[in-house]
Order: C-alpha cells, then structure tokens, then sequence
C-alpha cells in the first residue's frame, strides 16, 4: 500500500457495473457451497470414464494430497475470476440480520468491549486489554506497508513500543489517548482516498473504547482495500500469463488425483454420442450408411456441441465438467438469460401468429411487448417463481397492448375467442411437449453453435433463423458473451481436451495417450 501521499489510483467502489470485454462475463466467485460440490470429483474415487480402456484400481489419496489439490483449485478459480472479471474485487462479508453467526458474534463483541471499558474505569486503570489491542493494531498497521518503507516502520515500532507500554502501565502512566491520536495520524497517511472521510470522523470521537472500537472497524475496510489493491495491481500480470498459469495449476491438480478430467470425459463422449446418432455418415461409394463407424465427427464440432449444451445444463443432477468449473456461475447466468429469450422469443412469435399483419413491422409495439414480457419474467430461475401465474398475467398484459395499438390506429379490438387463443397458448407455452418452444429452442442452439462455428470476420453476417428476429440484438450480446468464455477455455484446456478426444474418437490406448502431441484445438 503506497505510503504518505503515493496512495492507490482506484479505490474500491460499489459500483459492479461491467465493460464490453471482461465482465460481460457476469460477477462473483463461487459459494462455498458450490466448491464442495464441485470438489467431489477431484477427491473421488471412482471413474466415470465411458468407452475408454477399464480403469485402474481406485487410488486412496493421501490428506495431504487432497488438502494440496483444494489448495490448487482454490489458487486457480482466484487467478480465473481475477482475470476474466474486470470488477472482481473482495468485499466485507455481512452475516445475515437474524442468523445465529450474527447474534453470536455481537455477544462476544460486546463482551470484548465491554472488558475493556471496565479495566480502562478501574482506578487506576488496567492497561492490559488494551496494550494487547495496540499491539494488534500495530501489526496490522505495519502490514500495509511497503518492503521500503524503513522510516515509517522504524517510528511505529518506536512510538508503539508494546515492552514500553508495559512498563508505563505499571507506573499507571500511558497515554492512551495520545496513543490512539498517533494511531489515526498514521490511519490517514496509508489509507486510500476512499477511507479519507472515515478516518477523519475518528478524531471527533471522545470516548475511548467506542474510539477504539471504530479504528478496528476502519483497518477492517482499509484491509479490505489493501487486498483489492493488490489485485489491481497484478491482475495485467495474471492476464499475461493465465493461459501458463491454469493450464499448469490444472495439470498439478491432475498429477494427484487422476479422475480430476472423469465428468469432463463423460461431457465430450455425450457430444460425441449425440452427433454419432444425429449425423449421416457417408460410405465410400457416396450412398448414406446409418449409424456407421466410418465417418467422425469434427474435434471442433464436438466441442462446440458441448459448450452448447452447457447452456440447457442441470446443475442439480449433473456435475460441470471440470475445466470449466471456474465459469459455472457465469455459465448459470447465461442460461437463465438464455431461458428467458427463449420464452419471449416463443411468446411473441404466438402474438405474431395469432395477431397477424395488422400488428406486423410496428417497432414501437414490438419493443412494449418485448418490456412487458421481460418484466413479468423477471426472476424465472426462482424455485418460488409462479411460471403459470406469470404466463396469465402477460397473456392479460399482451391482449391490453394489443387492442390499444389496434385500435389506435383505426382496427378493431381482438375479439374474445381470439383473446382466449391467444392466453391458451401463451399458458402452454413451457409445457415440454410446446412445439412452439421447442421449435425456438432448436433453432437458438443452432444459432449458437454456428455462432462458435463461424469465423470471427463473419459473425455479423451471420443468419438469424426465422423467429428469432425480434431477439436478435439480446441473442448476439450473449453469443459474443459465451464466446468470450468458449475461446479462453479453449485455450487453456486444449491439451486435455486433445488427450479425451483421441482416446474417445481414435480408441487410443492409454499409452498412446500419455504424451500426446502438443496439438491445440482451434478458438476462433
């Protein structure tokens, strides 16, 4: 932390608002929760590797080994999120207002303080507690500085001398309060610009202990401030070397537990199955041949069908595969964003249908449709949201909007029996038998795939299938979001990938495997 007046340029902001390149990716680092959960397939002992050579014999991991690979995974979902996210920064954790944590916490607080209130009022005081939170608040003081700061170091360590405090408490002489002066003195020299307002309202506090009590509460933020610093200040290093840096923590994770790639493998050999099924292969003589073994499917084109398939992912029966767990929770985001175009897309395409050319090319319609729809769907990923109460009250909402700009412009009124088509279909519309909704989902998917698919040149050219017009600008903000996390990924796990694939496509054996050729798959 730069000392005296070199104090950090950024400061840290509440603001969580993203530029077009990094945090387009959307926000946060994982639950706890959520990395047990993640964890278990790097700590597990079974295989899940499916048509590849049988497996060995269970490997018992040592402690060690397992506390070692959590210490890696945690290393590199950090360096990840450092990296890919341009607002990342660590913020002061807030326990929920009821929860037992909390209320703990405030009773050993306030016990804590009230001691100290009580030694300071004895006559005369007792200076213990006390020096022993001088001495706390000198070692966190002498954290913020830099290896250089000599002088600044030498004059903390002089004027808060802890042997010397002790030895002026037993003859009932400290100055505690020129001490805490001293303290705040120092407070305003290394705190960012930020924490300028908060420690000046320190010196206006008379009363000792809640002084005390606040300077904690300060260094606390100035903590804080000083972690965000320092990943601001090596996120352009990390960003220089992610790709090294999480390919090789990867492959440390991978050196000690071998099923660390097993839900990765089952990810590809899905892909790899359903483009078998899907795909007509062609014999040598130019006729179709069904399910032949002849004709494989692309590297590329398997991948890309399972990134795509990532985006219809049940993160509550399937465990993500584990290179890609870093982005799980901006993968969800982009799901449920995606799930929400879907359902619009899906609705306005039945307001279309059933409203006809009398609502056709009106923008301005479209776009309070599109508002109405979004709005009413907003918090769909809920479990307590009401999908069917929502439905009816956009069919109610849409029928409104409608016969307004009907009848604005000289049409009649939708009648009732086309006002009941119309909220009969839009309630069905997530049923799973929709054909509808599952007309749209098929032609988003491959829309997203042709979008991983296309070079970068020709993406604006690309072709919006029918349908999807009304979406397209919402639709090509997230392709080129999920693009951004397809070609990282690409680049730091093409190696593992290259290995999978050559074992799952090739039948390679595991010997072929163990060296492969430092070939890359291709990120456009």
């Amino acid at each position: 932390m730069p000392l005296n007046d070199e104090r950090p340029s950024v400061s840290v902001s509440d603001d969580q608002g993203s530029d077009t390149e990094s945090s387009e990716r959307c926000d946060s680092m994982a639950s706890s929760n959520d990395f047990e959960s993640s964890r278990q397939s790097f700590t597990s002992d079974s295989s899940s590797k499916v048509g590849s050579p049988a497996s060995s014999p269970p490997k018992v991991v040592a402690f060690d080994e397992i506390m070692a690979c959590s210490k890696n995974l945690c290393n590199l979902r950090l360096a990840h999120e450092i990296v890919v996210n341009g607002d990342f920064q660590v913020e002061q954790p807030e326990l929920p207002q009821n929860s037992l944590e909390r209320k703990v916490k405030e009773i050993v607080h306030k016990a804590f303080w009230d001691k100290l209130e009580k030694d300071l009022m004895e006559d005369p005081p007792e200076y213990e507690h006390a020096i022993r939170l001088v001495e706390e608040i000198k070692e966190i003081l002498l954290s913020f500085l830099n290896p250089g700061a000599n002088r600044i170091r030498s004059q903390i360590c002089e004027v808060l001398d802890i042997d010397l405090l002790r030895q002026q408490a037993a003859n009932d002489a400290v100055d505690i309060c020129g001490i805490a002066n001293y303290i705040i003195t120092v407070m305003e020299k290394l705190c960012a610009p930020i924490r300028d307002s908060d420690v000046k309202k320190l010196r206006e506090i008379s009363d000792i202990v809640l002084l005390f009590k606040e300077i904690f509460h300060v260094l606390e933020l100035m903590k804080t401030d000083m972690v965000n610093f320092t990943i601001w200040s090596v996120r352009p290093h990390l960003q220089q070397h992610s790709i090294e840096f999480e390919r090789e923590t990867f492959q440390a994770i991978l050196d000690k537990t071998p099923s660390a790639l097993d839900h990765a493998t089952e990810w590809i050999k899905e892909s790899i199955d359903e483009l078998m099924v899907s795909k007509p292969c062609v014999s040598q003589c130019g006729s179709l041949v069904e399910n032949s073994k002849t004709s494989l499917p692309s590297p590329i084109a398997v991948l890309n069908r399972g990134y795509v398939k990532l985006l219809d992912w049940d993160h509550g029966k399937k465990a993500i595969p584990e290179t890609l767990m870093a982005d799980e929770a901006r993968l969800k985001d982009l799901q449920y964003r995606l799930d929400l175009l879907k359902t619009m897309a899906a609705i306005l395409l039945i307001i279309y249908n059933v409203g006809g050319g009398p609502i056709s090319g009106i923008p301005k319609l479209a776009d309070r449709l599109k508002r109405v729809i979004r709005i009413l769907l907003e918090g769909m990923n809920s479990q307590t949201f009401n999908l069917k109460d929502a439905l009816e009250n956009i069919s109610a909402q849409v029928c409104s909007e409608l016969n307004k700009s009907l009848t604005e412009r000289g049409y009649s009124a939708l009648s009732s029996e086309v006002q009941a088509s119309l909220a009969g279909q839009i309630g069905t519309i997530r049923n799973d038998d929709n054909p509808v909704f599952n007309l749209i989902d098929d032609r988003v998917h491959a829309y997203l795939t042709n979008f991983l698919s296309y070079p970068l040149d020709s993406r604006n050219r690309l072709d919006v299938p029918g349908g999807l017009l009304l979406i397209q600008a919402e639709l090509e903000t997230l392709g080129a979001q999920f693009l951004g996390i397809v070609n990282f990924n690409k680049q730091v796990y093409s190696p593992f990938y290259v290995k999978i694939l050559r074992k799952l496509l090739f039948l390679e054996s595991p010997e072929e495997t163990a060296n492969p050729a430092p070939t890359t798959v291709k990120s456009e």
